[in-house]
């Protein structure tokens, strides 16, 4: 299922890059799920440092947020009922192209190959968003972001507190900015309900793990690119805590 009207639009191949062996063995090097019942598990020593379960699940999943948020950013602009609405999109798009960049680049280092789709929950989540209209839209599309966003926040944390790689390090300093961001923009919104988002961030529903995994990339396929929109000129670097009165 096409994850957006736009999506084919919005995305190239990087020719440059190939999956070469990393393609090969990616059933085992995915990691969405872990294989194993231990994520400090190293799985690799490379020269930036040791790789464990956890860390390449996470550059696995952040690679993953942005084949959805992306898109869903996209028709977000587009079809927004309010400025504010727009503007969240505005915020998606730039973060998860930045985001996407770094995956990229630090993937091949790491020897970890990368999705060129969403999880299939993923998938479906923009087709929710998309099969609405108005403000319906809207309260629909910033609900499912804001409590993807919550879910993945204390995540970025534990891996920066834990990882001895500086590749991913690097890349979760990063989400830590850019998530912190678009659950800022989300909320500058005024469409989240809070209690709903509470609860289906700490109860979300248990699913087959197929649903949770991005489909693997064929064999020898280019990596897709999201495509760098500094036409937006949208900054997305954590904001500025807003100071308390009394």
């Amino acid at each position: 299922m096409p994850i957006s009207r736009n999506w084919l639009g919005t995305v190239f191949v990087g020719g440059a890059l190939s999956l070469t062996l990393a393609a090969l063995a990616y059933p085992a090097m995915l990691g969405i799920q872990t294989t194993t019942t231990s994520t400090t598990r190293i799985i690799a020593n490379t020269r930036f440092g040791p790789l464990t379960e956890a860390d390449r699940d996470f550059v696995v999943k952040v690679r993953s947020a942005g084949l959805w948020e992306y898109p869903l950013g996209e028709i977000a602009m587009k079809r927004g009922t309010t400025a504010a609405m727009k503007e969240a999109g505005a915020h998606l798009v730039v973060g998860h192209a930045g985001l996407d960049e770094l995956c990229r680049k630090i993937a091949p280092e790491l020897n970890i190959a990368l999705p060129n789709q969403a999880t299939p929950q993923q998938q479906q989540f923009v087709a929710t968003a998309d099969s609405k209209n108005g403000k319906e839209f809207d309260s629909t599309a910033v609900t499912i972001m804001r409590v993807t966003h919550g879910q993945i926040f204390p995540v970025i944390a534990k891996i920066r507190a834990s990882t001895e790689n500086t590749l991913v390090r690097q890349l979760a300093d990063l989400a830590n900015d850019t998530v912190l961001d678009h659950i800022t923009v989300l909320e500058k919104t005024g469409l989240v309900n809070f209690d709903q988002v509470n609860f289906q961030q700490t109860s979300p529903p248990k699913l087959p793990q197929a649903q949770l995994t991005p489909p693997p990339p064929q064999p020898g396929a280019p990596v897709l690119v999201l495509k760098a929109r500094p036409d937006l000129n949208v900054h997305t670097a954590s904001p500025t805590p807003t100071p308390t009165t009394g």
